[in-house]
């Protein structure tokens, strides 16, 4: 599917198909011009309202002309239409000079979101007969300069949106065949693509650098974990981030076993791990002038002879002990290690770790929106302005100092679970915040992506199964740090 800009009126473009964006529940749009076929199948213009009008090989589509509602209404165009024989749809622009880039940005990612379809282990694939997007631009006022800004806007909508789709390739990718040495010949492919460092570290490594909590996780599968590392480095970078993300590529629950209908979706349990792939994928292509590490913590969370229990207590990298009341809270254990190693190593500017770490951040703010916390109320704030730009919702759980009490442990510095019910997503932070250095804690956010990370039903530009949540709002907080 490509996209393509003609410096042409709308109505002199060959086409098979002409979609018309309503911005007025009035229909007084200029280019509504099917008032009584809409009329007829009660089309009102209200924002996520379709009208396909086959006859007249047009779709009609409500919405607003914000970021979020545009990709949305091309994601909405593009579902009207899979299964239709157009090879190509033209598109008016809608938008002033100070909106122009952001709006092309955010249709071209509604359209590839939207188009999105996993049917990698189906028999039967779905075929898209649509091969260009038509871009209409009318004004011949400075038409290079122009053209120019819409046509670098295409292409970063096109790497934000493909980065974010490979992210879903891998969530959905199921865990007998995406296992954590999958997941590191993904990160050495993606490194080699896009001129990327490229470290892979075995469970001999962990063992070697006292990484014994995210060594324990991994001891019941057969499958050996692996630390895998990231790095993209521009001449002149303003600052160095270090991006670690959870990738349990399946979590049991190991001892503290899941139930099973619990079980079915914990393949996206890498998603953390996943959206940092998506991250180094799109931030080398977009050259943002940040040096990024994307760390990720690779291992399955299983059952068997050699798990490690309930009442264990294991020392982790920076030497604190660790009782383990759950093995189900095993992410943070993998998190808690992985995040020292970026801050002994890495000594960076900025850290923000990203995963699916709890249902009860589900609880707290729904299946759609991420939850953010940490101790920088700058650094919050910019997360949340960059959720606005991206689309992806994000909400702050705020820290407070009676929580941290409940992870006290009577054998060990700290227990893996929380004495208490409530509170579990901003406790499980509060918990990774103890892998801190004290004199890192405001450049630290925690990204909880448990809710929006898979969802069993279609949602927005999202269809069933994972979104790829997590990388156009990170690559836009990267962006703010400039």
């Amino acid at each position: 599917m490509k996209f393509l800009l003609e410096l042409k009126e709308l109505s002199k473009i060959n086409a098979d198909c002409e979609v018309i964006f309503v911005i007025d529940k009035n229909l007084k749009h200029k280019w509504v011009y099917d008032k009584k076929d809409l009329k007829t199948v009660d089309f009102k213009g209200s924002v996520e309202e379709v009208a396909f009008l086959p006859h007249q090989h047009k779709i009609y589509v409500g919405t607003k002309l914000e970021h979020e509602e545009l990709r949305i209404a091309s994601a909405k165009v593009i579902n009207s239409i899979k299964k239709a024989k157009y090879k190509s749809i033209k598109i008016g622009i809608y938008s002033d000079k100070e909106t122009l880039s952001a709006n092309i940005k955010a249709m071209v990612e509604g359209f590839i979101l939207g188009v999105y379809n996993f049917d990698k282990y189906k028999s039967e694939k779905e075929k898209l007969h649509l091969k260009n997007i038509i871009f209409a631009f009318e004004d011949y006022n400075n038409n290079k300069l122009d053209a120019d800004l819409i046509n670098k806007a295409i292409q970063e909508g096109e790497i934000r949106a493909t980065s974010t789709n490979l992210v879903r390739d891998v969530v959905n990718s199921m865990p007998d065949e995406l296992t954590p040495k999958e997941m590191a010949k993904i990160a050495l492919k993606l490194a080699k693509d896009n001129n990327l460092e490229c470290k892979i570290e075995d469970e001999k490594f962990l063992a070697k650098n006292g990484m014994n909590a995210f060594l324990a996780v991994s001891r019941a599968s057969i499958h050996p974990p692996r630390l895998i590392h990231l790095t993209y480095k521009p001449k002149n970078a303003k600052a160095k981030v270090a991006i670690i993300g959870k990738g349990l590529t399946y979590d049991s629950g190991g001892l503290s076993l899941k139930p099973g209908s619990y079980m079915v979706t914990m393949k996206s349990d890498k998603s953390g791990g996943s959206a940092v792939l998506g991250i180094m994928n799109a931030i080398s292509k977009l050259g943002i002038d940040i040096e990024v590490h994307g760390i990720i913590g690779a291992t399955e969370n299983m059952i068997g002879g050699d798990a490690f229990k309930p009442d264990d207590v294991l020392i982790a990298k920076n030497g604190k002990s660790i009782e383990i009341r759950n093995t189900d809270a095993e992410g943070r254990l993998v998190l808690a290690d992985c995040l020292c190693y970026a801050q002994d190593e890495l000594n960076p500017d900025y850290i923000i770790d990203i995963a699916t770490l709890t249902g009860a951040c589900v609880v707290a703010v729904g299946e759609y929106t991420s939850g953010v916390m940490g101790y920088s109320d700058k650094l919050k704030s910019k997360m949340l302005k960059a959720s606005k730009k991206s689309g992806e919702l994000v909400a702050e759980l705020p820290f407070n100092r009676y929580l941290p009490k409940l992870l006290k442990s009577n054998v060990a510095d700290i227990s893996n679970i929380s004495s208490s019910g409530y509170g579990g997503a901003i406790t499980a932070g509060l918990f990774l915040s103890e892998f801190i250095k004290e004199e890192n804690k405001d450049k630290w956010l925690h990204l909880d992506i448990a809710g929006p990370a898979y969802v069993e039903k279609a949602w927005g530009y999202n269809p069933y199964g994972a979104s790829g949540a997590g990388v156009r709002v990170v690559i836009d907080w990267l962006e703010s740090l400039k």
